[in-house]
C-alpha cells in the first residue's frame, strides 16, 4: 500500500496524510465506544482534491471512511480496525463561498463548524437555524451526512430543509455540483436529497448552497413544571394554537435526567424538578415587539396553568437566563455520560403515542431489569425522543452495555415499531443501528436502498458496512 500512500500525498501533500502519533481524534468515535484503525488520515483542501483521492482510492480498490467533526452517535465516521481504509477528514475545507442576501442562502463547504455558520449567518443580518448540542465541533457535511435535527425542527426542519443545493464527489471521483441554490427546479430526480441523510454512503458532500431566515424580533424562553407527557402534550397543543409559527422550540425532560444535571454539574440551577415528574422547555421566536410577544407568551402559561397541564412555570428575562435554561437541557447528554456508559436511543414517534409508549416500555424494562434507570428527555415538539436507559445504581456501567445492548434494544425497538415510530430520528444508522434496519424495514424499501447503493457504488468502497449491508465489495 505504499505506493498508494505515496500517491495521497502527492495530491493532497505529505503533510496532510497521516499515518503515525496518536490519530485517536479520527480513529476513536464521539462515545468512546469503538476503536478503529486506518491505513492513513488523508486532509485534503479542495473539492479536486477530494476528487483525485476518491479515484485513486478506487483504482487501488481502497475503501473511504468520510469524515467531519466526527461527533456522530452511531459509531458511522470512523474506520473499522483492519487498518485497511482511508479516514477521509473534510476539516481543512471551511471557506464560506459566498452570502446571497437577496436569495436568503449561503453557500458554504463541508468541513464549516456549524457554530462558525451560525456566526456567519448572525453578522450579515440572519438567522442560521440549524442548532444542536454539538454546533461547536460538528461540520455541515456531517450534519448533511446524517440529516441532523437539534432543538428547532418543529419550525425550521431537519438539516434536509434547510439545503437548498449539494456539491458531491461521487464514489467514481466525479464532481456533481448543484448548488444552484433554487427552490424550485423540477428537472428529474431529487439527487439532493438522495445524497442528504446517506452516511457517506453514496458520495460524499464537500459543500452545499443552505437556507437563511430572517433574524426575529424577540425570543422568548419558558421553563414549566407539567404532571405527566400527557399533559405535555396538551401543552404542546395550546402551543401550536396560541404562538402558531413563532413556536420554535418544544424540549420535553424526564426528572430523573434533571437529577443527573444537578448531580454532576451542581453549580447549574436547575429549575422545577424535584417535586414534578416532566418540565418542558418552550422557546418563542417572533417579527413582533418584545412586549407583545412576552404577552402572548405569558397568557400562554397561564391558560395552561387554568387547564391544569402546567403546575409552575417561569419565563426568562433576559438572554443570559434564557442562556442558562437551554444549557440545563444541552448538559443532560454530558451529565448521563458522567453517570457511566449507557445505551442510547435516538428514536422517532407520533406525538399523540409518545406518553403510550413510554408507559409501555417503561413498565417493561422495570419489570425485565429491576432497577434499571430511564434517561428520557428529547424534542416532543417533533416527536423525537432520548429515550436512554442506565445501568441501576449499583451496577457495572461498561458490564451492563456489554451484557444487555441487544436485549434493551430489542424491548425497545419493538416498542416503537409498535408505536408506528421509527428507530432512528436524527442521529442516523451508522455502524450501530445496520443490523437493526433488517428487521424494522421493509423488505420492499431495503431492496431498494440496495439497489441505489450498487447503481452509485459498486465496489463498495464508500463507508462500507454503514446503512446498508451488502454481501460483499463488488455485489
Amino acid at each position: 500500500m505504499q505506493d498508494l500512500i505515496d500517491s495521497l500525498r502527492q495530491t493532497v501533500g505529505a503533510a496532510h496524510v497521516l499515518t503515525e502519533g496518536d490519530l485517536s481524534a479520527y480513529e476513536l468515535d464521539w462515545r468512546k465506544r469503538s476503536r478503529g484503525k486506518s491505513l492513513a488520515v488523508v486532509r485534503p483542501g479542495s473539492t479536486l482534491e477530494v476528487a483525485a483521492v476518491v479515484k485513486t482510492c478506487a483504482a487501488a480498490g481502497v475503501s473511504i471512511v468520510p469524515q467531519g467533526g466526527n461527533t456522530g452517535l452511531v459509531v458511522g465516521s470512523t474506520p473499522d480496525d483492519s487498518g485497511t481504509q482511508i479516514v477521509l477528514s473534510l476539516q481543512r475545507m471551511q471557506a464560506v463561498r459566498a452570502v446571497d442576501a437577496a436569495n436568503l442562502t449561503m453557500t458554504v463547504e463541508a468541513g464549516c463548524i456549524l457554530q462558525n455558520l451560525q456566526n456567519v449567518a448572525d453578522q450579515a443580518g440572519f438567522l442560521f437555524p440549524l442548532s444542536l448540542g454539538a454546533e461547536g465541533s460538528c461540520t455541515i457535511g456531517g450534519n448533511l451526512a446524517t440529516n441532523a435535527g437539534g432543538t428547532q425542527v418543529l419550525r425550521y426542519g431537519n438539516t434536509r430543509e434547510l439545503c437548498l443545493g449539494l456539491e458531491v464527489v461521487t464514489a467514481h471521483g466525479e464532481i456533481w455540483n448543484g448548488l444552484s441554490g433554487l427552490r424550485k427546479d423540477n428537472t428529474g430526480y431529487d439527487l439532493r436529497n438522495l445524497f442528504v441523510g446517506s452516511e457517506g454512503t453514496l458520495g460524499i458532500i464537500t459543500a452545499a448552497t443552505m437556507k437563511l431566515a430572517p433574524r426575529p424580533a424577540a425570543t422568548l424562553t419558558a421553563w414549566a413544571a407539567v404532571p405527566s407527557l400527557d399533559h405535555a402534550v396538551t401543552l404542546l397543543g395550546l402551543a401550536h394554537q396560541h404562538l402558531g409559527a413563532g413556536l420554535t422550540g418544544f424540549e420535553v425532560m424526564g426528572q430523573f435526567a434533571l437529577s443527573l444535571v444537578a448531580k454532576h454539574y451542581p453549580q447549574q440551577r436547575v429549575p422545577l424538578y424535584l417535586d414534578t415528574p416532566w418540565c418542558v422547555l418552550l422557546e418563542n421566536s417572533d417579527s413582533e415587539s418584545e412586549t407583545h410577544a412576552r404577552e402572548r407568551f405569558e397568557h400562554l402559561l397561564e391558560l395552561a396553568m387554568e387547564q391544569g397541564c402546567v403546575s409552575d412555570a417561569v419565563v426568562a428575562e433576559n438572554l443570559a437566563q434564557a442562556h442558562a435554561l437551554w444549557h440545563v437541557r444541552e448538559s443532560i447528554s454530558m451529565a448521563q455520560a458522567e453517570e457511566g456508559l449507557n445505551i442510547k436511543h435516538d428514536i422517532s414517534i407520533p406525538v399523540s403515542r409518545i406518553p403510550e409508549f413510554v408507559r409501555h416500555t417503561d413498565a417493561l424494562l422495570t419489570q425485565q431489569i429491576p432497577g434499571v434507570r430511564l434517561v428520557n428527555f428529547g424534542h416532543l415538539g417533533d416527536g423525537n425522543l432520548h429515550y436512554n436507559v442506565q445501568a441501576p445504581a449499583a451496577g457495572d456501567a461498561a458490564e451492563f452495555l456489554r451484557t444487555q445492548e441487544d436485549r434493551v434494544n430489542t424491548l425497545v425497538f419493538d416498542a416503537v415499531v409498535a408505536h408506528g415510530g421509527s428507530i432512528s430520528a436524527e442521529h442516523g444508522v451508522g455502524s450501530l443501528k445496520v443490523g437493526h434496519l433488517e428487521h424494522y424495514k421493509s423488505p420492499v424499501a431495503m431492496a431498494l436502498m440496495r439497489s441505489i447503493k450498487e447503481a452509485l457504488d459498486p465496489q463498495n468502497l464508500m463507508n462500507p458496512g454503514r446503512v446498508v449491508q451488502v454481501a460483499n465489495a463488488g455485489f
